[in-house]
């Protein structure tokens, strides 16, 4: 019974990851979701008779109603819906974009596909602004980089079940079925993990309000009414990490989307081997993301670390442009270095803004985000079309150059106004004592 009631006390550790096991589920069926088109598609390219340009259109499509929807999503998580009744209400778009998706399927209607892609995409992003609110919520200062390395392996473990069991379910229910509607079926039994995650948020909401009311905890939002400003007023460093952010991540998820067939072209991969080398970056990022976030937690130096992670997704993408190397090398590098960008990155954002900004900074940055994982999505599928994988690769080693250019300047800017993004975790402590007392 007393351990009974440690759990239910929200003052406790054990609380604390009852809720941080629930904030992880809350995006698992989010990220299943999201990479399924990835896991699947020569079947929807032979099903719905579309080529590789217009494939890539269903990650763009769920990337452009987010340019704006993130930001949006934020601002109402702050000001508006709070971030348990948001977190329900994104939930319940992810639901029915998916069986939107499923349904194009069955009626061999790639429109409608597409347009469930895009419903799809309105709650997305925004989930995961109101996931990394509910993070910053529970834990707090030196916690924050493991808790965000635990929430990415649960995430993570999602796109590597889409990858390496969807390709299954189609082929069972292919026995026994036409090709659109074996594809539609499968899209449907994807939908399942939307659902499990929508119960989750309905628990945690209750969790939360909860210890809301047992620990009185301030709730961070402002009084003010929602302004434009709101989504602008952000200091250089916000801005700069959001560069760094979008191209760095626009080198990922595109070039996962068509990561299958562009090993199955150059290295003559089977399509089951060439998914199970895809879902290889995801796989490293749920091994290694908690143990990289708690290396971060001790050291600090985040700066560094994105540094580092840049530079280690750079060389993945030359040499897979230029030789036929192993493709273990490049993939491990691709997935230690997102895994590390993730656990270095996210938790900046709660240095660089006031806390009654988080849900609209984590909003801005995820839209911009968007922005260039659309464009990125369009221009892969027209690249690949036009002159094949080389020149994609070298389109993701230029942006990755980028991240890395900024990331070099924002180490020099913060140590010239001593911030405290590349402190180190002593430093840190330090400094928030200072500001206690």
């Amino acid at each position: 019974m007393g351990f009974f009631q440690t759990l239910m006390d929200p003052n406790s550790a054990w609380h604390r990851y009852i809720a941080l096991a629930l904030i992880c589920i809350l995006g698992f069926g989010n990220y299943f979701c999201y990479d399924v088109p990835g896991a699947l598609e020569k079947q929807i390219e032979d099903a719905m008779s579309v080529g590789t340009s217009q494939f890539t259109s269903l990650y763009a499509l769920y990337s452009w109603p987010n340019v704006i929807m993130c930001a949006f999503g934020g601002v109402l998580i702050d000001k508006v819906l709070g971030i348990r009744l948001g977190a329900i209400v994104f939930l319940v778009l992810l639901i029915i974009g998916q069986y939107m998706f499923a349904m194009g399927a069955f009626t061999g209607q790639f429109w409608l596909m597409q347009l469930g892609r895009f419903v799809y995409g309105l709650g997305g992003e925004s989930l995961s602004v109101a996931q990394n609110t509910y993070v910053v919520s529970w834990f707090k200062g030196g916690e924050l980089n493991v808790v965000f390395g635990f929430q990415i392996t649960v995430s993570r473990a999602g796109s590597i079940l889409a990858y390496n069991t969807m390709h299954w379910v189609y082929n069972q229910t292919r026995q026994t079925h036409p090709v659109q509607t074996a594809l539609g079926y499968t899209l449907c039994v994807a939908g399942l993990t939307c659902i499990i995650s929508f119960l989750t948020s309905i628990v945690l909401a209750a969790l939360d309000k909860r210890a809301e009311r047992i620990l009185n905890r301030p709730i961070p939002q402002s009084d003010e009414t929602m302004r434009f400003k709101d989504v602008t007023n952000f200091k250089s460093e916000f801005w700069m990490l959001t560069l760094i952010c979008v191209s760095f991540y626009l080198t990922i998820f595109p070039f996962i989307a068509i990561g299958s067939k562009f090993f199955q072209n150059k290295w003559g991969y089977e399509p089951d081997k060439a998914n199970a080398t895809d879902s290889v970056v995801y796989l490293i990022s749920a091994i290694t993301s908690p143990m990289i976030g708690l290396v971060v937690d001790k050291v600090g130096r985040n700066l560094v670390f994105l540094f580092v992670a840049s530079v280690l997704v750079m060389v993945a993408h030359m040499s897979m442009a230029i030789t036929y190397i192993n493709l273990w090398v490049p993939m491990i590098a691709l997935g230690i270095g997102y895994s590390i960008m993730c656990s270095a990155l996210w938790p900046l954002v709660a240095l660089a803004v006031p806390q009654h900004q988080l849900g609209t900074a984590y909003g801005v940055m995820q839209a911009i985000q968007n922005l260039g994982l659309a464009l990125a999505s369009n221009i892969t599928g027209f690249l690949v079309d036009w002159k094949g994988y080389v020149i994609v690769e070298s389109f993701f080693v230029l942006w990755v150059g980028i991240s890395v250019i900024f990331t070099m300047l924002l180490m020099v800017q913060d140590y010239l106004r001593e911030g405290s993004l590349n402190k180190t975790a002593s430093e840190r402590k330090l400094l928030e004592a200072s500001i206690e007392r």
